[in-house]
């Protein structure tokens, strides 16, 4: 397969998009940081909050959504739970599978810190554009 050779604007448009998402991602460090969390502790909360059609996640689909290793997520999971930010509950419904489900101190932190990363992103709305590539 042979690649599209790339223009000078092209490159530029990926230029500033990888900018703009490494700003964002400063800015989240930051913040994150200042609430006495890890940027990684604060995805984890996001994507249990965030999993689709319920408020909690098992370790693997946290796991899929870090796009971590098992083991790893097992381990920040448990350093979540020991700060008091979530727990695990083994499910009603099949007692092999435990969940992970945020605690009231987990969803203050959340709901503070995903209003500000909302703010930030809606400031970079019209910064750049993604070029359609033919």
């Amino acid at each position: 397969m042979t690649a599209k050779k790339l223009s000078k604007t092209d490159f530029a448009a990926l230029s500033e998009f990888r900018y703009q998402m490494r700003k964002f991602e400063r800015f989240s460090e930051d913040v994150v940081q200042e609430q006495g969390i890890t940027p990684l502790q604060y995805l984890l909360l996001l994507h249990i909050k965030g999993y689709p059609e319920r408020e909690w996640a098992t370790v693997g689909e946290l796991a899929e959504r870090l796009q971590a290793r098992h083991h790893g997520v097992v381990a920040l999971v448990t350093r979540c739970e020991a700060m008091g930010l979530v727990e695990r509950r083994n499910s009603a419904i099949d007692r092999r599978r435990v969940e992970v489900h945020l605690l009231h101190k987990g969803e203050t932190i959340l709901a503070q810190l995903a209003d500000q990363h909302r703010q930030q992103l809606l400031s970079l709305e019209g910064v750049f554009t993604i070029p359609k590539l033919p």
